[in-house]
């Protein structure tokens, strides 16, 4: 609750929390345990604090004029899970009439999707948090794990409650566009991620981008990053994987048409170091964030909206990713220097006043703009109306 106020003076304008429930004991891993294990999908984790502290939360994050969002995991529970007790036939077993667990997922049990009762009690169990709890929407965990038809029905019974929830799944599978709003732009890190360390051409980044908005439904989404919570305890920080270019890459993620962008909390420090999946890590939280300011100025753009009309490439020297948006008076460009070397570049038909909004720099452009990029460099013009 305490950083509300910064979050919100930063300009991100909708919370996504990871499960908030009981984090089961039984086959726990670490000494915290993962917080995909859920003992109780009706209960607050105590080392959280209470429900009527998350109802508090709630209040004050929408005072604040933002937006709360809950993790959801449907695929599996803890072994220590209330159902199993009271309705274990929720269960995938084995031939022995065991509990077996999802991939080497061992602190979890498979739930049976086949069984419609257990599917409607996940659905009540949302509903629960929706009208309890006033929260927003969800972010469905491995939502490809669990049928479409159900996550269909438990949108359309959460907003018999609340209606216009937020629905982000964690997949990449286009048809799971019935039931969520936001889906997953998991390939475009994998494949940005092989782009710097094979120092691929940009028509490559430019084709791969071209191909993912092609697959995507009329009017969906795609969420994209540069870390969130299993890239930084699996893989690495953004730096580890992108090193200087990773504000550029994030850049990107604001920018590129169909996105939703995420900010890892923590980013804004800048997160540089792991934290362990299983065990606690604190944050120390400095009194400046050196990326605080990067972020508040892409915050602002974006609560600004992206400009209308054509989006296009631009032709750009070798390792820079450039692209515009222009309808009548609204114009913006976007580069990045994703090479290895510095190069010059420059953009024509850049007309009136811009604002450079990394630098927060007011220009006046008279039919062009040049401009050095170093490896890593980045910049965003945006015209001043």
């Amino acid at each position: 609750m305490e950083h509300i106020p910064r979050i919100k003076n930063m300009g991100a304008d909708i919370l996504w929390f990871m499960p908030i429930h009981p984090i089961g004991e039984q086959n726990r891993k670490g000494s915290l345990g993962s917080y995909y294990s859920i003992r109780d999908h009706r209960e607050v984790n105590p080392e959280f604090g209470t429900r009527d502290d998350f109802r508090e939360l709630v209040t004050r994050v929408h005072e604040a004029g933002m937006k709360l969002v809950i993790d959801w995991v449907a695929n599996h529970t803890a072994w220590d899970h209330i159902w199993t007790k009271e309705h274990p036939d929720f269960y995938v077993r084995n031939d022995s009439g065991q509990f077996i667990s999802p991939f080497d997922w061992t602190d979890t049990i498979q739930l049976d999707h086949a069984n419609t009762a257990q599917q409607e009690a996940v659905i009540e169990a949302m509903e629960y948090w929706v009208r309890e709890f006033d929260i927003d929407g969800f972010r469905a965990d491995m939502a490809h794990l669990v049928p479409l038809e159900m996550w269909v029905r438990a949108r359309q019974k959460t907003e018999a409650i609340k209606p216009s929830l937020i629905w982000l799944a964690e997949t990449e599978d286009p048809a799971y566009h019935a039931a969520f709003d936001i889906s997953y732009a998991w390939k475009w890190m994998h494949f940005t991620e092989r782009f710097l360390r094979d120092q691929l051409p940009v028509s490559t980044l430019c084709d791969f981008l071209r191909q993912q908005w092609s697959s995507l439904p009329e009017g969906a989404f795609q969420m994209y990053f540069t870390s969130n919570h299993d890239e930084n305890s699996w893989n690495g920080t953004e730096y580890d994987k992108y090193g200087m270019y990773a504000q550029a890459l994030a850049l990107a993620c604001f920018t590129l048409p169909r996105s939703v962008p995420m900010i890892y909390g923590g980013q804004e420090i800048p997160l540089t170091c792991r934290l362990p999946f299983f065990d606690k890590a604190g944050m120390e939280w400095p009194s400046v964030l050196r990326a605080g300011s990067f972020y508040s100025s892409l915050c602002a753009y974006r609560r600004n909206g992206l400009a209308a009309g054509e989006f296009r490439f631009l032709d750009a020297p070798e390792g820079i990713l450039a692209y515009r948006r222009s309808a009548g008076e609204a114009d913006e460009s976007v580069a990045m220097n994703l090479g290895r070397k510095e190069a010059f570049l420059s953009c024509e038909g850049i007309h009136g006043r811009y604002l450079d909004v990394l630098k927060q720099e007011a220009l006046v452009c008279n039919g062009s703009f040049e401009r050095l990029l170093m490896p890593g460099d980045c910049l965003l013009l945006v015209r001043q109306v």
